[in-house]
């Protein structure tokens, strides 16, 4: 692979992750495409990792986004993981990405960069190791509105379009996604050091995992024990953080599970719309494993695999480390119904929960699920007084609650203005609507026309502001079918 000259000023590379032992990782090149086209570029994403978005931009350098060409310093490897994918546990390992290297901002941060689609790896299994144009359009656009809303998540320096058609269900375009995260380390990750049974991996994996995003945890008396709780507190947080704003991630296997505490892998992800705890959507998931209302208890079962692959570096003695292992796995209910009643009262107004805040939210929800009200619309309404005269708010139920709850409002939180404020802050106006995202990238990807994917994604970068053009912020109108999403592999 030849690099760019003159490189694109910034690029600054290194490569920790690939200092492991060979087991967690494979040297391996992209495969060149037939005519690589710039599709979209995150300059302000670009600016924070300290590129140059002018240069970036340039289409000749479209070549750097499919992997025909490298930036300077790059090393692309594939990482080995494993993982339970839908409870059954297989090696996986990137059948179809490769980590370029670690780009170290002017800030002093450390940002894996990825290409996804950049063809077969060692670890393909018989695939073609390319990605459509619509999943990765996708990836961009709910990657990017997560990261509005202010959670935890991967997120997208680019797309670009290779001028060759894959194959899946029908022909389709073929594209490469520039994915930015904290790093790639994955639940999967440890078990595939785990099932190898190489302890001395398995222990420079976990060190690296320390050093790369919890250095203040190496020199506790139990650092893995550290490690264990710390990743459980993030991801308590995240799902807290997906439940608050009806994000449904569709496909929760430990290989999708990041030790940084970011959200992964957007296939067949979607929000919902009418609140139901059973929404599913991903047309693979046809006994609800991963549904709305389920994805707390499937990230402690996603803990527990990652805490059995710790056993060996907790303690001496199998049975106590069972025991200590056993304590943190089950300190994550409690973890996680704490940040869910943090953000669920901020989300009614309360800077601080109160004893009794947790029943009100807790029969709000039971009324929008009995009334099919809108998720994001109900607590949007609640900052906004004259929307509460409308239907569905007149039900004597909800009135009954409404009453209860400024009640409590009034007697927790002095200031009804501050409350608003907060609520407005926390009840994002807009979402990514399924069917909008469906419309954008159908247009997309089968007329080019990009404007539709462009103003969705202006709209969603400011959440919490209320848009001018109304059809942003409304749910879809009313019909039998049932959406589905599909992993786009």
């Amino acid at each position: 692979m030849s690099t760019i000259t003159p490189p694109p000023s910034g690029w600054q590379l290194e490569h920790s992750y690939s200092l492991l032992p060979p087991l967690l990782h494979q040297r391996c090149d992209p495969t060149p495409v037939r005519r690589p086209q710039l599709v979209i570029l995150n300059l302000p994403l670009a600016q924070q990792l300290g590129l140059d978005p002018a240069q970036l931009a340039h289409p000749e350098n479209a070549a750097l986004f499919t992997g025909n060409q490298l930036p300077p310093g790059a090393h692309p490897i594939a990482q080995a993981y494993a993982g339970h994918q839908f409870g059954n546990f297989t090696g996986l390992g990137d059948g179809r990405a490769l980590l370029l290297g670690e780009q170290l901002t002017p800030y002093g941060q450390r940002f894996d960069v990825q290409l996804k689609g950049s063809g077969p790896t060692p670890f393909s299994r018989r695939g073609d190791g390319r990605a459509a144009l619509g999943p990765m359009l996708r990836e961009y656009l709910i990657s990017e509105a997560m990261h509005a809303l202010g959670i935890p998540t991967t997120r997208s320096l680019a797309v670009a379009t290779t001028g060759e058609t894959i194959y899946r269900q029908q022909p389709l375009p073929g594209a490469v996604l520039t994915r930015v995260a904290s790093s790639h380390i994955r639940v999967g990750t440890f078990e595939w050091a785990a099932a190898h049974q190489k302890n001395d991996a398995l222990r420079a994996l976990a060190d690296h995992t320390l050093l790369r995003h919890y250095p203040h945890l190496s020199g506790t008396d139990q650092p893995y024990l550290s490690l264990l709780n710390e990743v459980i507190d993030r991801q308590a947080a995240l799902i807290a953080r997906w439940m608050s704003v009806g994000f449904v991630h569709g496909v929760m296997n430990t290989d999708n599970m990041a030790l940084s505490g970011e959200t992964i892998d957007y296939g067949p992800c979607a929000f919902i719309d009418s609140y139901d705890p059973a929404t599913v959507f991903s047309s693979i998931d046809r006994h609800g494993r991963y549904a709305f209302g389920n994805q707390a208890h499937i990230a402690q079962w996603n803990l527990a695999r990652f805490a059995e692959t710790l056993l060996p570096l907790l303690h001496d003695d199998e049975a106590e480390a069972i025991a200590l292992s056993e304590n943190a796995i089950k300190s994550f209910t409690a973890r996680y119904q704490q940040h869910r009643h943090t953000i669920f009262s901020a989300k009614l107004g309360l800077a601080q929960p109160t004893a009794s805040s947790a029943a009100i939210i807790d029969t709000l929800l039971h009324w929008m699920h009995q009334t099919g009200a809108d998720y994001t619309l109900t607590f949007r309404a609640l900052s906004t007084e004259t929307a509460l005269h409308h239907s569905p708010f007149a039900d004597p139920d909800f009135q009954s609650w409404h009453r209860n709850w400024t009640q409590h409002l009034a007697a927790h939180s002095p200031s009804g203005a501050k409350a608003i404020d907060l609520m407005r802050a926390c009840n994002p106006a807009v979402i990514p609507r399924n069917h909008l995202v469906e419309a954008a990238l159908t247009a997309a990807t089968t007329t080019g026309d990009l404007a539709p994917f462009h103003r969705l994604l202006e709209v969603l970068a400011h959440p919490f502001d209320t848009p001018d053009a109304p059809d942003f912020t409304q749910p879809p109108p009313p019909t039998t079918a049932r959406y589905q999403t599909f992993c786009g592999t």
